[in-house]
């Protein structure tokens, strides 16, 4: 998608039919305008996708150094993590940070980032995987295109840039790594017959998790039929009614490698309702290391991902160089936590 030139306020003036100087002041907000007047002014800024340049609004005391993040919801574990972060790296800059939630509804994801383009923030932080369809290719094209027009930046953070082309920053950490190193310790516990529970078809983080998981049982000399992937998407919900359904019957499992934390947490549940032990019956490894993981029965075996830090860095390394932020991509490191949730496979049921 082309990028097209900055709107101007005399473009809004004419489409409205007023002046430019009334333009001014309904966007300023600290003059009375008459309702019908401001109406006009704030129809034509609408259609015409004008935002007023931050640089002028900060002249006449009107811009903030502002930083927007958009999640799917503040509830996850993961996502507060991030959002902290980016807050605590605002804040030591000196910068406010606003948060919105979208619910993984796009027309709000929408809203949000046009009101936060209007409001002036200088980035807006995109956060977590998501399913990378064609719409989605080009709502974020939009995005990318729009805040770099107005001054702003667009950050993708926990998700790879659906073209490399767009103006936007891209802070990510490795699934696929991360999903490799747990399945290979899996694996070197001695299990071969391994379900990964949680995948969601087309979402960029559960793919590269799936594909980690394939990779290592390939490198071990399983074949392609070994991998077991259950579609179930994420969280306790999912887990554990996904889980139910596999132990119903005699499990021919005897490890589950679970999406994202919440997944295993779910799963947990669903294997000590059966009347079965972790990790005497079965083990279970997760993702992301959230707080709650070591607290779990047993501690989880998990991936920690760095949240946190992925939130500090995607303000960090925009606000460190914003002229060549855009286009960048930077991958975070992961690592295992290993708890007591893997044991070996019960005798008889390792192959």
């Amino acid at each position: 998608m082309a990028a097209k030139g900055r709107v101007t306020i005399r473009e809004v003036a004419e489409r409205a039919g007023v002046s430019v100087a009334t333009v001014s002041r309904v966007l300023s907000g600290n003059y009375p305008v008459p309702p019908a007047t401001r109406t006009r002014v704030m129809r034509a800024a609408r259609a015409l996708d004008y935002v007023a340049n931050a640089h002028a609004r900060a002249l006449v005391g009107g811009g903030r150094k502002m930083v927007a993040v958009v999640l799917r919801q503040v509830t996850s574990p993961f996502y507060a993590q991030v959002a902290e972060g980016v807050e605590a790296e605002a804040a030591a800059r000196g910068w406010l940070c606003l948060v919105g939630t979208t619910g993984g509804n796009p027309q709000r994801e929408l809203e949000i980032v046009q009101l936060m383009r209007e409001e002036g923030a200088r980035l807006v932080i995109l956060v977590g995987g998501v399913v990378e369809d064609d719409a989605y290719r080009e709502r974020v094209a939009h995005y990318a295109q729009a805040l770099d027009s107005s001054g702003a930046r667009l950050v993708l953070c926990g998700r790879p840039a659906p073209d490399p082309d767009i103006p936007a920053l891209v802070v990510e950490f490795d699934n696929e790594a991360g999903a490799h190193a747990l399945t290979g310790h899996l694996l070197s516990a001695g299990h071969r017959r391994i379900v990964f529970l949680g995948g969601l078809p087309g979402n960029t983080a559960l793919d590269a998790r799936v594909a980690g998981y394939r990779a290592a049982l390939a490198q071990h000399g399983l074949p392609p039929e070994a991998a077991h992937v259950v579609d179930c998407g994420l969280g306790r919900a999912a887990g554990h009614r996904a889980m139910t359904e596999l132990l119903d019957g005699t499990p021919e499992f005897t490890a589950v490698f679970a999406g994202d934390d919440m997944v295993a947490a779910g799963a947990l549940r669903a294997i000590a309702e059966a009347g079965l032990r972790v990790p005497d019956d079965i083990s279970v490894v997760g993702y992301n290391d959230i707080p709650l993981a070591e607290d779990f029965n047993p501690p989880l075996t998990t991936v920690r991902t760095p949240a946190e830090e992925l939130g500090r860095a995607a303000v960090r390394i925009a606000l460190h160089d914003p002229e060549h932020a855009a286009g960048a991509h930077h991958v975070l490191g992961t690592h295992i936590v290993v708890r007591d949730s893997v044991a070996a496979p019960p005798p008889g049921r390792a192959r």
